[in-house]
């Protein structure tokens, strides 16, 4: 039987995946240095996919590592059916989680690629032999709810106890503990950024839950649009590590997973990992659905933008994610986060002034005061 360790007593952790153990070690900012949660800051321009390196420049750098990563949950369990599948019908629809996720299972194996599974507690509770075969298979197995409710929907007391009990499901479920957590639909915003400090006080290390877009249903258009970490109130970190953007004209466009996957073209998938590799030097954070991969699902009569932006093109994914594990190297968030691909804070902040916190850019390049000036201590030229 796993036993849960307790959290928050030490500054390094360890994700296991695949029966291994990764030691995960995060910077730690001094518990007397006076940090407090920021606001989210405004981003520079960026520049525009046309600016890349030339090919000769891009052949001298390291070839940058993508993030691959996989929401699992079924299909009729989307926000976009909530209304049609309310969660007390759950239990009567068909499932087709175990024979998708598998899907990508053998896909990544195929490719010899290993990922971040984000279950879905509820999958955790019923399907528990999928969360054992996800991790003996060498993937990493993080958090996204138990019942895939809207973060900002919840009082912070009805969060906690969501958050709980999924862990449990999957940890039970596997063996081993989890670390990681993507919120429902992004829906961790500018309203429910105390969501943060309660993933910190349950012993998670990273979250990916905020999207710097504007969109219906979530977004904070301002937030940084690479990895960052982010300073709880009571002085613990947690790694924020956003979806993938691009940033055209002074406004940030998704890219890269969901529904933008199949509903973009290949040449501009191609245009957004050649700007992330030659340009921003980051990795694309691209995220997937076992009900992407399934285009013979059930169909749920819903209004017309759901139903397109759930449907439209579900038989091009596979191939189209097979070509682009061909094409570019992927590895899951825990290895990024091991390896300081990610999340990196700069020792030279380490003694910066008690009382002006800041947000860090992944490679620590530029750092940002809350009074709005900026001091550059690297060569990046991606500021946010």
């Amino acid at each position: 039987m796993f036993r849960k360790t307790r959290v928050n007593q030490e500054s390094s952790f360890s994700v296991f995946m695949g029966g291994k153990s990764v030691n995960n070690s995060l910077p730690r900012f001094s518990q007397s240095s006076g940090l407090r949660r920021q606001s989210l800051i405004s981003q520079q321009p960026e520049p525009a996919l046309r600016n890349l390196q030339t090919p000769s420049a891009a052949k001298e750098s390291p070839r940058i590592r993508h993030i691959l990563s996989v929401d699992v949950e079924d299909y009729f369990q989307v926000e976009a059916f909530t209304n049609q599948v309310p969660r007390r019908a759950w239990e009567i629809w068909p499932s087709r989680v175990v024979e998708n996720t598998r899907k990508f299972l053998n896909l990544f194996e195929r490719q010899d690629v290993k990922g971040t599974f984000f279950f879905l507690g509820w999958v955790a509770d019923r399907f528990p032999n999928l969360v054992r075969e996800v991790q003996t298979r060498g993937h990493e197995l993080a958090c996204h709810s138990y019942w895939h409710r809207r973060v900002c929907t919840l009082s912070p007391s009805e969060f906690r106890e969501d958050l709980r009990i999924s862990k449990d499901a999957i940890e039970q479920a596997a063996g081993v503990p989890v670390y990681g957590y993507r919120a429902p639909s992004w829906s961790i915003t500018k309203d429910s950024l105390w969501a943060l400090d309660i993933l910190a006080e349950e012993g998670f290390r990273y979250d990916s839950s905020i999207y710097p877009i504007h969109h219906d249903l979530y977004g904070v258009p301002d937030a940084p649009r690479f990895s960052y970490v982010y300073q709880c109130r009571n002085g613990q970190e947690l790694t924020e590590i956003p979806p993938p953007t691009v940033r055209i004209a002074g406004f940030n466009f998704p890219a890269a997973g969901g529904g933008y996957f199949p509903n973009f073209s290949v040449s501009i998938h191609g245009m957004v990992f050649k700007t992330f590799e030659q340009c921003y030097r980051k990795p694309v954070v691209t995220y997937f659905h076992p009900w992407e991969v399934d285009p013979e699902q059930p169909r749920i009569p819903a209004g017309l933008k759901s139903s397109f932006r759930h449907y439209t093109n579900l038989g091009l994914v596979e191939k189209r994610l097979e070509l682009l594990l061909q094409k570019h190297l992927f590895q899951p968030i825990a290895t990024a986060l091991a390896n300081r691909r990610i999340g990196h804070v700069c020792s030279e902040n380490e003694g910066r002034q008690r009382g002006t916190p800041r947000f860090f850019c992944s490679s620590c390049c530029i750092s940002r005061r809350t009074d709005g000036r900026k001091r550059r201590i690297g060569l990046c030229s991606v500021s946010r």
